[in-house]
């Protein structure tokens, strides 16, 4: 049976509603310019959904009764499809709506109205904090038509050819891990003089053992508790501004899709502890200073106490299309950070490894006759 869904509308004018990036704790709807805070329409939404539960479970009765009276037709949906798929009613429109299962929130696409998935919070933990989008789409779109500028090796006709297929905001559920750690470390370090000795160059290298050892405090690192979002991706549009942290609050969802997580914390655990584990060595290798050399002997880490919350963290997913291939774009919906994949134009790449290799000719056509003539000089003496 079809859900019937919860949609974003102004309380004033019932005009769709969502929220804006950067105005704060406050929405404003575009047509009658009334405001309203997240926690008011918290509330609104709350009793509207309490009202669709209602709706939906009269609906149900009166539909099963007619089912037994239509003539069958189609297949049956297995049990992995009805697992993957949820079908919902738009209420603004009454279109049926067809997403998966790990959609929170997502749009009509007949009437663009922004609307909340029920039932998706049923086992799942509900966000602590979220971090409100800052940037627009239109934001996203000149980060991209800048992202590609100057690009040597990109195609010419890049820019004329690719069309921009989709660009959809979207919240991405993290794990922000707060860990206290205890580590010491080993290292072999060496300082060396160079003199020379009558006929003689001397090389002398003093070896050390240096230890250091502490604790450091680690505040919100980052784990995306999606699969479906490529985790070097996710990395790469790092760091969020974690001061600009909120209350959770399910009004900031209007207008984005939501993903919720499919990675529990248990299992991005090891991911958080790697992070913080080689941050660690780094910190105290990093402090191995006033030696010629470095190098790590031995390394140790102890977890003394930390704790994680569920965050949700705004991101611009921006779809193109060149030649027939799809290429992906992920930006920071908060600082504009963008990264992805540029296709490469094979012929440029040709003659612009020519061209390197013709203007090093000449350099490496000198050094060689420098050094014939050094040994040719040395073997004359």
């Amino acid at each position: 049976m079809a859900d019937t869904s919860v949609n974003y509308k102004c309380p004033s004018c019932s005009a769709p509603l969502a929220y804006t990036p950067g105005s704060g704790s406050k929405i404003k709807c575009e047509f009658c310019e009334s405001e309203f805070t997240v926690d008011e329409l918290e509330q609104y939404y709350a009793a509207k959904e309490a009202s669709a539960a209602a709706a939906q479970k009269t609906k149900d009765t009166k539909i099963e009764k007619k089912e037994a009276e239509l003539i069958e037709a189609g297949g049956q949906w297995g049990s992995d499809e009805i697992a993957m798929l949820k079908a919902m009613v738009c209420s603004s429109c009454g279109a049926e709506i067809v997403c998966d299962n790990n959609t929170l929130a997502t749009e009509c696409v007949y009437c663009g109205n922004p609307v909340m998935v029920p039932g998706r919070y049923e086992s799942q933990l509900r966000p602590d904090t979220v971090i409100p989008f800052q940037t627009t789409k239109a934001d996203a779109k000149k980060a991209f038509s800048d992202y590609h500028k100057g690009k040597w090796l990109l195609p010419s006709n890049f820019a004329s050819q690719s069309r921009v297929e989709a660009i959809q905001g979207m919240y991405v559920p993290y794990w922000l891990f707060n860990q206290s750690v205890e580590a010491d470390g080993e290292f072999e370090a060496t300082n060396s003089r160079y003199y020379t000795d009558g006929d003689y160059d001397v090389t002398e290298t003093d070896h050390y053992r240096v230890t250091r050892g502490g604790t450091m405090d680690f505040v919100n690192v980052p784990v995306d508790g999606s699969v479906k979002m490529d985790d070097t991706w996710m990395e790469s549009i790092e760091p969020f501004n974690y001061s600009q942290l909120v209350p959770f609050n399910t009004s900031y969802m209007a207008g984005f899709l939501a993903d919720r997580y499919d990675v529990t914390a248990e299992e991005a655990l090891p991911n958080a502890e790697s992070r913080i584990k080689e941050s660690t060595e780094s910190v105290l290798y990093n402090s191995v200073d006033g030696y010629d050399t470095c190098s790590t002997t031995a390394f140790h880490m102890d977890k003394l106490n930390g704790d994680v919350q569920y965050a949700m963290a705004p991101v611009w997913i921006l779809t193109t299309r060149y030649q027939d291939k799809p290429f992906t774009f992920v930006m920071n919906g908060q600082t504009g950070k963008l990264v992805g994949e540029l296709p490469v134009d094979e012929n440029k790449a040709k003659m612009y490894g020519a061209a390197a290799w013709l203007i090093t000719l000449p350099i490496t056509y000198f050094i060689c006759k420098w050094i014939v003539l050094i040994i040719t000089e040395a073997m004359m003496d």
